[in-house]
């Protein structure tokens, strides 16, 4: 894409008390090709940059338009109010309405054309619930906000042959007994034309080639360990190769995740949350990125959780959050941003 193109990528700390507040401030001290914009109550910011010894100048805008091409030791903060006082470490569902009108405002921006990317960090989903909201995830709630049927969500990690591992899920965050109910026939399909759709459009990739996983172990073993596979998942796969799809399985997915097996392959489709995310997040904790599919704005989050007992200390990790912050600018050049 052109060089001069300058996302504006809106960036939500998450939990307030959490240690997002602290990659905002980390991430706003280096260089980056793009406008970021804070979506977060300033003083928070500030008080966080204080707490941890780093030096930052706010910048306070009343919309994305109006921040300038990031600058190191800047950041641009759209302001919305916390609804209590704020210590590190320390949960306060009080707290609960503003983290997720931070989304709100954030989703609603792209949707209006004012944002290009959002880049979430980390949100204490327990919390929430506990404030009697009832909350899954940043994927669910973006995808209700956008009015999408089915987010699919893929996280990304480098490897270190300089290849990325790229694994969608079928399913995202349920009990585990309710996983086989879910995997339906329609809803495999569903979720494998999405990724399709969104490898060739976000990626490049004209014609990608997708690993399926089995739902049992041995991939059921012939019907042994489980019907899923002869009943939903081969039969959903046979269909959508008829409509071009390149699907290849189901593998067991004990010897999916090979590095003979993963050689060509563009992506993973793994059955059920920690089936897939358990072995991303070993080969690349602390560098991988939450993509989410199927909607349309473009999200790109961290790979960990809050981190309570880091708020505020300085010695919290962002190389997930400016991971995220890369593949936002990076996606967002490839669909086309803000001119500079």
């Amino acid at each position: 894409m052109t060089a001069g193109l300058v996302p504006r990528l809106l960036l939500t700390p998450g939990e307030p008390a959490g240690i997002g507040p602290d990659l905002a401030v980390s991430v706003a001290q280096q260089e980056w090709p793009a406008r970021l914009v804070a979506i977060a109550d300033p003083a928070l910011i500030a008080a966080r940059a204080e707490q941890t010894g780093q030096t930052l100048r706010i910048h306070v805008v009343d919309t994305p338009d109006d921040a300038a091409p990031h600058r190191p030791g800047t950041l641009c903060v759209w302001p919305l109010s916390l609804n209590a006082p704020v210590r590190a470490g320390q949960l306060d569902p009080a707290n609960a309405t503003y983290v997720l009108d931070t989304l709100r405002q954030a989703g609603r921006a792209c949707l209006d054309g004012r944002g290009d990317a959002i880049v979430t960090a980390p949100v204490h989903k327990g919390i929430i619930n506990d404030a009697g909201i009832r909350f899954t995830g940043h994927t669910e709630f973006l995808a209700e906000l956008c009015g999408s049927p089915l987010p699919v969500m893929m996280l990304i990690a480098p490897l270190a042959d300089g290849h990325e591992l790229r694994v969608a899920l079928a399913t995202t965050h349920l009990p585990l007994r309710e996983v086989p109910d879910a995997i339906t026939r329609q809803r495999l399909s569903a979720v494998a034309r999405i990724l399709d759709r969104d490898l060739k459009r976000k990626f490049g990739i004209r014609a990608p080639r997708v690993l399926v996983s089995g739902l049992n172990p041995h991939a059921g073993e012939s019907g042994h360990l489980g019907r899923e596979e002869i009943d939903t998942i081969v039969p959903a796969l046979e269909q959508l190769r008829l409509e071009g799809l390149d699907l290849q399985g189901p593998f067991p997915a004990d010897t999916l995740f090979t590095p003979h097996m993963l050689h060509d392959a563009d992506a993973v489709l793994a059955m059920y949350h920690d089936q897939g995310l358990t072995v991303l997040k070993y080969a690349g904790f602390g560098r991988a990125v939450n993509l989410s599919l199927g909607l349309p704005i473009l999200r790109t989050s961290v790979d960990h959780g809050t981190a309570l007992d880091l708020a505020g200390s300085g010695h919290a990790d962002s190389g997930s959050f400016e991971a995220a912050i890369a593949l936002a600018i990076r996606l967002s050049r490839r669909q086309g941003g803000r001119r500079d």
